[in-house]
């Protein structure tokens, strides 16, 4: 588990609920970059049509360390229209636990960028202790992150 989690700040869960406001498809400090992993390129690039290697060369570039990202087109994901995903059914896993990240579960990051970035924050739906673990969990290992 992450050491940059605060437990007892999310013990008793904490509430989402995606207002499908965008947000979180545009740049915003630190938060500038979609990661995909070699299963997002295949999902995604299949969903699309397109090839493996025509895929990468359209919508993805590198990071300094070689990390696959998608590009950004004027500050926001290339596959935000009008609020919308255009490949939410093989969006990347980075999306998918949003805003259950691990840096973001401290009561700092959670009540300042994150919520700052988000309306959905302190909305809707509780999700338990385990549920928040298990997709910040899910993601990190995905991505190969390890705190």
């Amino acid at each position: 588990m992450s050491d940059l989690r605060d437990e007892h700040f999310y013990k008793d869960g904490l509430r989402f609920e995606c207002t499908g406001c965008g947000n979180c498809c545009t740049t915003h400090g630190d938060y500038a970059y979609v990661y995909l992993t070699h299963d997002n390129v295949t999902e995604i690039a299949a969903h699309l049509g397109m090839t493996h290697i025509d895929f990468l060369n359209t919508h993805c570039a590198n990071d300094e360390y070689g990390n696959v990202h998608l590009t950004m087109v004027e500050g926001h994901c290339n596959f935000l229209e009008n609020n919308k995903c255009m490949v939410y059914s093989v969006r990347p896993w980075q999306c998918r636990a949003w805003p259950f990240w691990s840096e973001n579960l401290n009561a700092e990051d959670w009540h300042g960028d994150v919520t700052e970035c988000c309306p959905g924050i302190d909305r809707g739906r509780l999700y338990s202790k385990e549920e928040i673990e298990a997709i910040a969990d899910g993601r990190d290992k995905k991505y190969g992150i390890d705190f």
